[in-house]
């Protein structure tokens, strides 16, 4: 295939459910070789399984993006299983939206963990082999909320500004090693994301907008047509809404 996809090793985190299964699934039809990290391993089992069956490369590894080692990890699958890493998508996320006065530091603490940590542990793990290869393609998930705010939502809006922020300092830095970044900003796109909102409140106004929400594949349609563009061409940052979404 001459889409600049095929063969080449695509490492998702958060790849169990959503936007990253979906991009799983279309990447690796596009014959990409896909490395797949999530908590929840059986899932993630199951899709490599199915994707092999399929004629498909796919690999596996229980990620909890977190933990830097098992990031680490994750990309150590993929170069010692394919030799090398091509597209590190950070895709793992969760947004626990409540109002401050609710106090509820522990889910700000596992937004800043997940949301912003773990892309950092995703830069830190597979630059290095990037560097050496002196090629590669960083693709950072933000949000609609990475552009915005909206009461409640601040501290989930944080760590996506962040995400929006490094990613672009991380550009500046690896010209010189020809690799390109891409962050991409989902408005609403049907995923388990609101399952993690356990204010009332919070989740009512969150079902709301996401009443409009879009199939994942638009989200994974997205970053094959980042992934596809000639190599002398950095997509370097893409917001996409539902037609109907206001927010």
């Amino acid at each position: 295939m001459g889409n600049n996809i095929s063969g080449k090793v695509v490492v998702i985190t958060g790849a169990s459910s959503g936007l990253g299964e979906a991009a799983a699934r279309h990447l690796a039809g596009q014959g990409a070789r896909v490395v797949l990290g999530a908590r929840r391993e059986e899932r993630i089992r199951a899709l490599s399984e199915e994707l092999r069956r399929e004629g498909l490369a796919a690999e596996y590894l229980a990620t909890d993006v977190t933990r830097r080692a098992d990031v680490a990890a994750l990309v150590d699958t993929a170069t010692g299983r394919f030799g090398r890493i091509d597209v590190m998508l950070s895709n793992a996320g969760l947004m626990p939206n409540s109002r401050f006065e609710r106090l509820k530091v522990d889910d700000w603490e596992r937004m800043i963990d997940v949301n912003l940590k773990g892309v950092l542990y995703g830069i830190a793990a597979a630059l290095p082999p990037m560097q050496r290869q002196n090629s590669g393609h960083f693709i950072h998930v933000s949000s609609v909320a990475g552009h915005k705010v909206r009461a409640g939502g601040a501290v989930y809006a944080a760590t996506k500004h962040a995400v929006r922020a490094l990613s672009e300092g991380l550009r500046q830095e690896v010209k010189g090693y020809n690799i390109r970044t891409t962050i991409i900003s989902p408005g609403a796109v049907a995923t388990e994301l609101t399952d993690s909102i356990t204010e009332p409140e919070m989740r009512a106004t969150a079902e709301k907008v996401y009443e409009s929400a879009i199939s994942p594949d638009a989200f994974a349609r997205t970053v094959a047509f980042a992934i596809s563009q000639p190599d002398d061409m950095d997509i370097n940052e893409i917001l996409f809404r539902p037609t109907s979404q206001e927010y």
